[in-house]
């Protein structure tokens, strides 16, 4: 399980996507796909997770990647580049936003 940690000089991309009850789950299937046939095998890729909210009108992923160059070199392959334009067909919008860590609590 990936691990947020404040010493990771990594990449950290977190996605949210706008959907509908009615999409939530096509776009589930779509991702979960996505996630081991492409995106994990990717160099670089460290782990993920997919989050479905309780009204399945928002999903939100998180991913981490050794550096920003291999993440962006996955949304370059062809093959993600065809299920992003299929992804983006099931939902109203999506937006990955790189983020790096500020601080960490835990109990």
């Amino acid at each position: 399980m990936p691990q947020i940690r404040p010493d990771f000089t990594g990449q950290t991309v977190i996605t949210t996507f706008d959907v509908t009850p009615g999409t939530a789950h096509d776009l589930l299937d779509a991702l979960t796909d996505a996630w081991e046939k492409v995106i994990s095998q990717q160099p670089g890729f460290l782990g993920g997770a997919v989050h479905l909210n309780d009204a399945q009108t928002r999903v939100a992923t998180y991913s981490l990647w050794q550096a920003r160059g291999d993440y962006q070199a996955m949304l370059r392959t062809p093959e993600m580049r065809e299920r992003n334009r299929a992804i983006n067909a099931l939902c109203r919008s999506f937006e990955p936003v790189m983020y790096e860590v500020q601080s960490v609590y835990d109990t």
